[in-house]
């Protein structure tokens, strides 16, 4: 639907009506095709308006202040202006902001994707269609209950001095407390989302959303338990995410070892290369490439495992070595390499584990039991290095993983755990995209979802912590966990299966386990509107929900996931179109971080250049594409919030007063949608208003295809380069020229008609400036 839907140019002479943009329900309407300018009263804002009136003051300010932002913002939350008015008809718009961490507190990345969303939700607002943008949070499961831990400690306790409940119950303290941070730094932004919807992802509802969830697809046999490879944090002592790892590249050291060939002579040893000689104790083979002819003899022998009193492993040959690196030849420690995890699994090794939780070795290590994992690794060396078995140790730079939460180095362990089954259901994400019910913009990512689901993996959703969805399972008390559980909605219902099975006198205790703070997550854009209550009234009108704006960095871990739960809960896709943003990098384009000491901050941006400038920085951008900002962009933006503002002053000091009426009846004359009205205006008034309904033109296509960087360019353009420094400045003669008043009511006209839909163009951009400018 355009803003105008014939536009002027100066060889068509053709105007339609359109409908006003309205920036809020408040303002007066001012129809372009009758002008009716008598019912636009100026109300001139300024630093002394009061503070329980927006807009009071007789007087324009000399600038835009920031300290009225705030005001603004509860003014329009006052009124209402950010629910969906469902009288004006018309398929709703409506977007679930991606819920931020409840610990966070507000960076780059947050502001892009409020900016993006925002503006968004004001451009459909303004076009009459019921909007919907539904705030929340996410507890956070690791990164809260870290913090917590944290605080706890500053008080001189431990997590292990608390029981769980004791621990819960702090963790809520906290959130109460301190948990609001990141909301009210969003709204600082400008967020025009309906707060009376405000969710978080423990709320009762949504948990047993969750609850519900896990249960059908237990009953479906989607959910399993079992002991597979997954990322464990010795620090925290769970499971984390393929997300919750970042990988880094530091200098380490490559140790060469040698392994004797069991029956074999002195001269009979393979010597092979590993960057963690600590997990040699859970060596199950050594393994060479079968075209290597240097270690050909060997194969179908017997290796000697260093420092285990003799303990033999078979030699073998696999493709999956690669001859070149190291030595060509490699142990194999299903326990601790997911490659050699999944080796073990395809020719049937054993899997040995040498470590415990907390990361020291266990008895498989013999005389190492006990030992921190680094520790163990000095220890081992020098023992090697003494009995003749090292051969040297060399630098190496090694690709680290490390914990994305306590910053330790994360260990690939074989655990007990929940998984989800994920191929039947990635089968149908793929599906939605193939049929043109899931639009990803840009579509270039598109084959990088493809790709992901067409190769994914089953989803460990367990996690080993106290903050968070508790698994709903139970155990029977004196029965094999493994074999034996109950999967309910409910203690009572728990019992009531457990004792219908083994017994009234059956006894059950919970999973301790909570689930993967993605797994609520997933379920964000249909359990915020009721589900599993189908009959929901949010439910039936705004599910599926349009838009799913987020960055590109979490398409896998949480876009795709959505995408499949909400097909396989509600039957339909949970959002038709997925927009996905950049990352914001700084002026020289690198990664921003506090050891690099780049970070822009955006609560201390909007102080120094104001929530329009950050805003409209931010938009500049391409989807899919990472922006480079820096202080230069924003001081260039934060110009043109003031030269928006100038301009506005110039136009209406250049009115009729209130009480001319006869003034008044003659500047709403000009009607600008008839071609008749438009001949009568001199050539540049003419010029002027025919670019800007081009401008409409092209900045209505590219907000309907999402092209938000265009529509500020091209707006940014038109107003500095055609409107301020040109039309402005060619007005003022003829304002003022003595003896033809038709010129000078038609440059007032003109400069009220082209102003006001310039702030109308940029109000999804810009609300804070243009919302008061427009009404004053």
């Amino acid at each position: 639907m355009a803003l105008l839907a014939n536009p002027l140019i100066l060889s068509s002479c053709s105007i339609r009506k359109f409908k006003p943009l309205i920036l809020s329900q408040r303002r007066f309407l001012i129809n372009v095709s009758s002008i009716r300018l008598s019912y636009f009263r100026p109300r001139l804002f300024s630093v002394s308006a009061s503070k329980n009136e927006v807009f009071t003051s007789p007087e324009v300010a000399k600038s835009f202040d920031f300290d009225w932002e705030e005001r603004i913002y509860n003014w329009w939350d006052s009124q209402g202006y950010f629910k969906p008015n469902m009288d004006q008809g018309g398929e709703p718009f409506v977007i679930s902001m991606p819920p931020p961490n409840v610990t966070g507190s507000l960076h780059m990345g947050h502001a892009m994707f409020v900016t993006l969303e925002d503006i968004m939700v004001r451009y459909h607002r303004m076009k009459g269609r019921p909007t919907v943008w539904i705030p929340g949070t996410d507890h956070a499961g690791i990164a809260t209950q870290l913090v917590v831990e944290r605080m706890l400690a500053s008080e001189g306790i431990k997590r292990a001095d608390l029981d769980r409940d004791e621990f819960v119950n702090h963790v809520w303290k906290w959130k109460e407390k301190y948990g609001g941070t990141i909301t009210k730094q969003i709204k600082r932004l400008g967020a025009s989302c309906d707060w009376s919807r405000e969710h978080f992802t423990l709320d009762e509802h949504l948990s047993r959303a969750v609850i519900e969830a896990f249960v059908r697809l237990h009953e479906k046999g989607l959910i399993y338990q079992g002991s597979y490879m997954v990322n464990w944090s010795p620090n925290l002592q769970t499971a984390v995410s393929d997300l919750e790892v970042e990988y880094s590249e530091e200098p380490g050291a490559l140790y060469h070892i040698r392994y004797r060939v069991a029956g074999g002579s002195r001269e009979d040893f393979l010597t092979i290369a590993t960057t963690r000689p600590e997990t040699l104790f859970g060596d199950t083979a050594i393994a060479v490439n079968p075209e290597d002819e240097r270690y050909a003899k060997y194969v179908g022998c017997q290796a000697i495992v260093p420092m285990t009193y003799g303990r033999h492993i078979p030699i073998i040959a696999d493709k999956y070595v690669d001859k070149e690196f190291g030595t060509g030849v490699l142990k194999i420690s299903p326990g601790h390499d997911h490659n050699d995890y999944l080796l073990a699994r395809k020719i049937g090794l054993p899997i040995l584990n040498v470590m415990n939780k907390d990361g020291t070795l266990n008895e498989v290590a013999g005389l190492y039991c006990g030992l921190d994992r680094f520790e163990a690794r000095e220890k081992l060396w020098k023992d090697l290095t003494e009995t003749g078995l090292a051969v040297k140790k060399e630098p190496h730079t090694l690709r680290v993983p490390r914990s994305q939460r306590g910053g330790e180095i994360i260990e690939p362990l074989v655990s007990k755990q929940w998984f989800v089954t994920m191929e039947a259901l990635a089968e149908k994400a793929l599906h939605s995209v193939e049929t043109g019910d899931l639009t990803i913009i840009p579509d270039r990512f598109e084959k990088i979802y493809n790709h992901w689901l067409s190769n994914i993996k089953d989803w460990c959703i367990s996690r080993q912590l106290w903050w968070g969805h508790r698994i709903p399972v139970w155990y029977i008390v004196g029965r094999d966990c493994e074999e034996e559980y109950i999967v309910a909605r409910s203690p009572d219902e728990a019992l009531q299966k457990a004792q219908q099975k083994y017994g009234k006198d059956a006894e059950i205790y919970q999973d301790p386990d909570v689930l993967d703070t993605w797994f609520s997550s997933s379920l964000w854009p249909f359990s915020t509107l009721g589900w599993p209550d189908v009959s929901d009234e949010d439910f039936k009108k705004f599910y599926p929900t349009t838009m799913l704006e987020t960055g590109h960095d979490i398409l896998f871990f949480w876009v795709a996931r959505m995408v499949m739960m909400g097909i396989e809960f509600t039957g339909n896709v949970p959002f038709r179109y997925v927009y996905l943003h950049g990352l914001i990098r700084d002026s020289q384009g690198r990664k921003m971080s506090k050891t690099l000491g780049n970070v822009i901050d955006p609560v201390d941006t909007i102080k120094e250049f104001g929530t329009d400038a950050l805003r409209f920085t931010l938009a500049l951008g391409t989807a899919g594409q990472d922006l480079n900002l820096s202080t230069e962009r924003l001081t260039a933006n934060k110009a043109f919030t003031n030269k928006l503002w100038n301009a506005g002053k110039f136009v209406l000091q250049n009115l009729p007063n209130q009480s001319d009426s006869l003034a008044w009846e003659t500047l709403r004359a000009f009607e600008f949608d008839k071609e008749e009205s438009l001949l009568m205006l001199r050539l540049p008034e003419c010029w002027v208003v025919s670019k800007l309904h081009m401008l409409i033109d092209q900045v209505t296509t590219s907000y309907d295809k999402f092209y938000f960087g265009d529509v500020a360019r091209e707006t940014y353009d038109f107003f500095w380069g055609d409107f301020a420094d040109w039309y402005i400045e060619a007005s003022k003669a003829r304002l003022y020229q003595a003896g033809d008043n038709s010129v000078s009511y038609a440059a007032k006209a003109v400069l009220l008609y082209v102003f006001e839909n310039i702030l109308k163009i940029l109000h999804p951009f810009m609300p804070f400036v243009t919302e008061a400018l427009w009404q004053i």
